[in-house]
């Protein structure tokens, strides 16, 4: 799979898009002033491919751009554009897949709807470069997940950003993420052609024949123990159910089927029970009867409490009366004064405003509480006797309230004599539970040899499939894979005369340090021990070229094309506005850098695309014939850059 095209769309869609060409099977170079977006190319195309969070810068691109869109053509020349809207946010999901033929080109800006996600675009890419439905198997207790490789792991070998490219501590693109150097060492052997999915079939058996293999063992273990501790512990068991009473004639020294089997009676043996009795309706039942006798006590004394009221103002009231009735009575002693006018003082002789009553009014009202006062006496007599019943039906009341006391407190022993005999009965299911354990955990010797030979059967298929493993090798064929491309990352390490490569006898890569490592007679050098950026960048260059010139050769899954950023920026200052302009630059390295890019894409012979954004801009001929893009200013002085001016308002 190798690039054709790299578009781009404006937010408001009423602008044509902005297209970048590249030439397959050949050195592309993107040359211009900084700041104009060079290095965006990388990042546009790593998210186009289906990176889960994207890299891209906020402005001006991400505030101008609504689209982007790749257009890709794979071996068989058939094509794919691979697009994906403006991400919101820390990423996005949605994408949109179209595949043709040699006719496919960029969409128009109407053509872009989500048709797709970014799973189903790295499954699709992933099967038309070839890639097998390859699960990884990470080995056991490794501590981390299986997953699938896809065109996600092969993409890391395909870029090498301005920070990476000049990294001595690392190699691969985004290898300083969390958990991607275990990524890269996983999935780089499959892509060398040093494993595969048979190899990881076959690893992934043993994995399941050692896990079976381990339980077996277990599950023999636990039978031996298990039959040592219930011969230790039998003994136990059995003179604690003979205490609880489960066993009667216990011999005072028993033997191993003595044991068993007296184990089993204890286990068979019912625990004493009381009769069945229903003491808690029993219990409820006084309760509520005591509640209900406590009410009526209640209610009678206060009904005591009236009538000894009433009584108190009855004898109030008929004292009353009394008194009253003997003042009234001494009107009778009157004599002819009975008849005076009572609408005259009698003192002063002066008319009244209002007349006193007479005394025939008077009498006649002593006459009326002599009547109440008899009937008031006839009542007495009807409350004593009231009284009287009340007093003893509450007597009757306080009585049952006295013996459902008694019954109350004999239910209570009751109860405690109950849960004496339901504690010993649950120490009795407690022995019976000990004992029930003892008995299912001890294996039968039949049980035991049946446990031993699976064992025996889970070790020979374990050690067959440990075979087959080790035939496999990966480790040892990763190896050798690297050792070839050793090769020309040797030769090539010394044309550039990169630091310490004229006295090594092998430059290589090391699966375990994913990094450079010089081998010399006085011994081995990694990347991180080699001075100079100079270096580092000319150790990143031949690492990667003979890497991918290796992957085409062999013809392996991963995409033919490399996208270098900044591979000369150590000959430049921090940031060039034009390289081209600068005279005291180590043209000579440069040169030889672009020279040995061009000429590896060469040596391909069209199967490898090499992509290079950089500062410098040679006049030779082959290197003006290798530009794509040259991001400077025209003769009128207009802007050249991956945004076009006119998007940018």
């Amino acid at each position: 799979m190798q690039l054709l095209a790299l578009a781009m769309y404006h937010r408001d869609g009423g602008t044509a898009p902005r297209v970048l060409r590249f030439r397959p099977g050949a050195l592309n170079i993107i040359t211009g002033e900084s700041e104009t977006g060079k290095s965006e190319v990388l990042d546009i195309v790593d998210y186009c491919l289906g990176r889960r969070t994207p890299n891209l810068p906020d402005e001006p691109i991400d505030q101008t751009v609504g689209w982007y869109a790749l257009l890709v053509v794979f071996g068989d020349g058939s094509r794919m554009v691979l697009a994906r809207p403006r991400p919101v946010g820390a990423s996005t999901l949605h994408a949109m897949v179209q595949t043709g033929d040699s006719r496919l080109d960029v969409p128009a800006i109407g053509e872009l709807v989500p048709n797709s996600n970014v799973a189903a675009l790295r499954s699709e890419v992933s099967a038309r470069l070839g890639i097998e439905d390859f699960r990884f198997q990470p080995p056991a207790g490794a501590g981390r997940n299986a997953f699938d490789v896809s065109i996600a792991h092969a993409a890391l070998l395909c870029f090498q950003n301005q920070n990476e490219i000049a990294d001595k501590k690392a190699l691969f693109h985004r290898q300083t993420e969390t958990g991607m150097t275990q990524t890269l060492k996983d999935t780089l052997p499959y892509f060398l052609g040093a494993a595969g999915p048979e190899q990881a079939l076959r690893r992934h058996h043993l994995t399941e024949a050692a896990r079976a293999q381990r339980a077996a063992q277990r599950k023999y273990d636990d039978a031996l123990r298990h039959q040592a501790a219930t011969e230790a512990n039998g003994l136990a068991l059995v003179r604690l159910a003979q205490n609880e009473g489960l066993l009667t004639d216990v011999p005072a020294a028993p033997n191993t089927t003595q044991v068993v089997d007296l184990l089993q009676q204890a286990l068979a043996a019912s625990p004493r029970t009381a009769a069945p009795l229903n003491l808690s309706d029993r219990r409820q039942g006084l309760n509520d009867e005591r509640r209900t006798l406590r009410d009526q006590l209640q209610e009678y004394d206060e009904a005591l409490a009236a009538v000894d009221r009433w009584q108190q103002q009855g004898r109030a009231f008929t004292g009353e009366l009394h008194l009253q009735l003997d003042r009234l009575k001494t009107l009778a002693l009157l004599g002819p004064e009975h008849q005076h006018d009572t609408s005259i003082c009698p003192m002063c002789t002066q008319p009244l405003p209002q007349p006193d009553p007479s005394a025939q009014d008077i009498a006649e009202l002593t006459g009326h509480l002599a009547e109440e006062l008899a009937h008031a006496q006839t009542l007495q007599p009807v409350r004593e006797e009231h009284r009287r019943t009340l007093r003893a039906e509450r007597d009757g009341v306080a009585e049952r309230l006295r013996l459902n006391g008694v019954q109350l407190r004999e239910l209570m022993a009751s109860d405690e004599r109950m849960r004496n005999l339901q504690e010993q009965n649950l120490r009795i299911a407690h022995v019976q539970g000990r004992i029930a354990e003892a008995l299912t955990r001890t294996g039968s010797d039949s049980d035991i040899s049946r446990l031993r030979h699976n064992l025996a059967l889970a070790e020979e298929q374990t050690a067959a499939l440990q075979v087959l493993a080790d035939e496999d090798d990966v480790a040892a064929e990763t190896e050798r894979c690297l050792a070839a491309i050793a090769t020309d990352m040797t030769a090539w390490a010394k044309r550039l005369d990169l630091g310490q490569a004229a006295d090594a006898t092998e430059v290589s890569i090391s699966l375990n340090l994913l990094n450079v490592v010089v081998r010399r007679p006085a011994g081995r050098l990694p990347l991180t021990r080699i001075g100079s950026a100079k270096n580092w960048i000319g150790y990143h260059l031949v690492a990667h070229l003979a890497l991918h010139t290796y992957l085409r050769r062999n013809d392996r899954p991963v995409p033919g094309f490399l996208m270098l950023d900044q591979p000369t920026q150590a000959f430049f200052p921090e940031r060039p506005r034009d390289a081209s302009k600068i005279q005291d630059a180590d043209w000579a390295t440069v040169t030889a850098y672009f020279t040995l890019l061009n000429e590896v894409a060469q040596l391909n012979e069209g199967s490898l695309q090499i992509i290079v954004s950089d500062h410098a801009n040679l006049p030779d001929s082959w290197f003006q014939d290798a530009v794509i893009a040259n991001w400077r200013p025209d003769e009128d002085g207009n802007r050249n850059a991956l945004i076009p001016p006119g998007w940018l308002g």
